[in-house]
């Protein structure tokens, strides 16, 4: 098996980058999610919310400045905020868990009303700010400000076998799903359809990592990843009927990193397009009811 797609998103819920090399810091791929949109409460904003977030290109310059572009050609660069520099922090939250980070400067926020909504823009100023699920990982871990998880894997295997299930349930009128509806931080090829499933460590280049959760899919998989068009009920139905872990429609599985022996510091290691993969400890499948 080997390493085919690396996806880094720099923005919560915004369109990816694809490189082909990204570091792995503990809380997740170095740049990854490190920004997002909050509502007046603090909450995040996210596609499910707004549509329009995806179609926002985002792009990281070498000094850590957010660059933003919207589909008519409007690009802003924002400077990272800290609490160092005096910047103010806010409490935000995602998915029940609160936590600080910094604001971006007015002229960003009048950006992003003007393009996208009454929203605020922050950065992740402290990555370990954020504690992952207990029940799930280990004193000390932290994520970013994606969904729960500091990392998404996803197998080319499963995703040509949930597409032959979806021309199975409508052989008249069905599309191809590509693999970017399920916004992955890394792809395999090679494996078999869902034996990531039964992963529970596995090593990617220099790399290891403790595979601790079935990711349960939300309605951002219907939309369209280049024009943020809602595409029907694929792939959340075959998923519900076929594909069902821990009580939810399941695709991929959520990563967190482990610390080489040695190595100190936030920089893991770093993971290459090409990278063997390989399944270090198995274990057994996931129940679909949550027992």
């Amino acid at each position: 098996m080997q390493l085919t797609g690396l996806h880094v998103y720099p923005v919560k819920s915004m369109y990816r980058l694809s490189p082909d090399s990204a570091v792995v810091q503990p809380w997740g791929l170095a740049g990854d999610r490190r920004w997002m949109l909050a509502d007046a409460t603090g909450r995040f904003v996210s596609q499910r919310e707004n549509a329009a977030l995806g179609q926002v290109r985002a792009g990281l310059l070498p000094d850590g400045v957010l660059t933003l572009t919207v589909p008519g050609g409007s690009r802003i660069e924002v400077p990272a905020p800290s609490a160092a520099a005096g910047d103010p922090l806010t409490e935000v939250e995602v998915w029940g868990t609160r936590f600080h980070a910094a604001e971006a400067a007015e002229e960003a926020h009048q950006w992003i009303a003007e393009h996208l909504g009454d929203y605020r823009l922050v950065h992740l100023d402290d990555p370990r700010a954020r504690p992952v699920d207990p029940d799930y990982s280990e004193p000390g871990d932290s994520v970013s400000m994606a969904d729960g998880f500091p990392l998404l894997l996803a197998t080319t295997a499963s995703l040509d076998r949930l597409n032959e299930l979806v021309a199975a349930e409508d052989p008249e009128d069905h599309e191809t799903l590509p693999m970017e509806r399920f916004r992955p931080s890394v792809v395999i090829g090679g494996a078999e359809p869902w034996a990531e499933d039964t992963w529970r460590r596995i090593r990617i280049g220099s790399v290891t990592f403790k595979v601790v959760k079935p990711c349960g899919r939300c309605v951002i998989t219907t939309l369209d990843p280049e024009t943020g068009e809602r595409r029907g009920k694929e792939p959340l139905r075959t998923l519900a009927r076929h594909h069902r872990l821990l009580r939810k429609a399941a695709f991929g599985q959520h990563l967190i990193p482990e610390r080489p022996v040695g190595v100190e510091g936030d920089e893991l290691g770093t993971l290459r397009l090409g990278d063997e993969v390989e399944v270090l400890e198995d274990g057994a499948h996931w129940p679909a009811d949550g027992h």
